[in-house]
């Protein structure tokens, strides 16, 4: 949620920042603004009148001991109190609207960004380079079904569409990248967490992505109970909401967490045929990354987080480059994003494994989580930052395509061999 004092104090900036994104939110603002001095006109007046009821209420015993006639008094106090509570009702729907409409509005992109959408994307550095393969090079689908590792078939027979199944090596090597990956992780000093796979709407709200895109997940309806859950799009979602609520310390930040999650996403799609097996699906496994900073120090967070994410795929020897979003191509509750991408030879392009991104103060402000200052007590709002570290539905088919070899065997990376009884290649 963006703060209503940057927005009175910075409307034509505010405005101009969300156009850099996408997003024409002037007509909102607009009513944002007018609803929060409506709001607190109507408090004001409200205020009034309850303290003239009190006034009179502690006035009427002392009338009537003296034998004076209150009930001109009487029928103006009820007059008073229907007042209040149509002042209350209204109160309460100028405060429903106005928080609607701020949960809509989108997050701020930070200055540096360009505006606009992928069009504008800057790659700023790249790892690695091109293979040149001496034979025909094999799509992963090709690959992974001649050599076992994924079930596409029965997959779809399961589940539909966008599923699959991991099988025999497949199986163990998909287990090794997620070893390796939170292995890595633990080393660099953030703690482990398993979260639930079922969260409630409240969870969607602080992470910024409810109301306005629940249609984007799967909901999960209790048949006992009017409860409904929301099938975890992405760890992140409850991560952000691990100190929802909650007043840290200063000394408590930074706080780092990773989680393994299978991540369930409804818009599974495709931009082009060519993106076939898994580089779309329903489901698939990533570590997420995730810090609770003070603002002060988000922007290091971040450097720090964009660096573990590189590491990891530079670290499975793959070439891949980083990308610094435009405005518009961050999502909705972003300030600012770096794309991972890594090099998929079918695609005769690169396709991103990794979004680490900055979201200041924005969950902060809608989940309530603070922290207090030392020595001064001052109580702020943290900044939240998470990153992909990372999804391997992605990372799977470029180790399969830039390790093949001419007899259709593949050639495990070697920080993965440790985790598969030192098989160095798989055929």
């Amino acid at each position: 949620m963006l703060d209503i004092r940057y927005l009175r104090e910075n409307t034509a900036d505010a405005k101009r920042r969300l156009l850099a994104k996408g997003c024409d939110a002037s007509a909102e603002i607009d009513r944002i603004l007018e609803l929060y001095d409506l709001r607190r006109a109507a408090a004001t007046s409200t205020d009034s009148k309850r303290s003239e009821q009190n006034k009179v209420s502690k006035e009427m015993p002392q009338l009537k001991k003296q034998g004076t006639d209150v009930s001109g008094l009487l029928e103006k106090m009820k007059a008073l109190s229907d007042e209040i509570k149509a002042d209350e009702a209204r109160i309460r729907e100028l405060e429903s609207e106005y928080y609607s409409l701020m949960l809509g509005l989108y997050n701020l992109p930070d200055e540096d960004l360009k505006p606009g959408g992928k069009e504008n994307n800057e790659p700023i550095r790249t790892f690695g380079y091109q293979k040149v393969l001496e034979f025909e090079p094999k799509h992963h689908v090709d690959l992974c079904t001649k050599l076992g590792l994924i079930d596409y078939e029965r997959g779809t027979k399961l589940a539909g569409n966008g599923f699959w199944v991991y099988r025999g090596l497949g199986a163990r090597l998909e287990w090794a990248l997620l070893n390796y990956f939170i292995d890595t992780h633990i080393a660099n000093g953030y703690e482990f967490t398993l979260l639930p796979l079922m969260l409630e709407y409240e969870c969607g709200v602080t992470a910024g992505q409810f109301p306005k895109f629940a249609d984007e997940v799967f909901q999960i309806a209790n048949p006992t109970d009017e409860r409904v859950h929301y099938m975890l799009p992405t760890a992140e979602a409850a991560l952000v909401n691990l100190h929802r609520g909650e007043l840290l310390s200063e000394r408590e930040l930074p706080r780092k967490y990773i989680s393994y999650s299978p991540c369930f996403r409804r818009e599974a799609g495709s931009y082009r045929a060519s993106e076939r097996g898994m580089v779309r699906g329903h489901q698939f496994n990533k570590v997420e990354m995730f810090q609770f900073t003070t603002p002060e120090s988000s922007d290091a967070a971040f450097d720090e987080l964009v660096t573990h994410a590189e590491n990891l795929v530079q670290g499975l020897g793959l070439h891949f480059r980083t990308v610094k979003l435009a405005a518009g191509d961050c999502s909705a509750a972003m300030a600012r994003t770096y794309d991972i991408e890594v090099r998929l030879p079918s695609l005769d392009g690169f396709i991103e494994v990794s979004s680490v991104s900055n979201s200041r103060d924005y969950p902060a402000r809608r989940g309530a989580i603070r922290f207090r200052r030392d020595p001064d007590n001052k109580i702020d709002l943290v900044h939240t930052l998470n990153g992909s570290g990372l999804a391997t539905s992605r990372i799977f088919p470029a180790i399969v395509e830039q390790y093949q070899q001419a007899d259709g065997s593949v050639v495990v990376p070697e920080v993965l061999r440790r985790y598969l009884g030192g098989l160095e290649v798989i055929s």
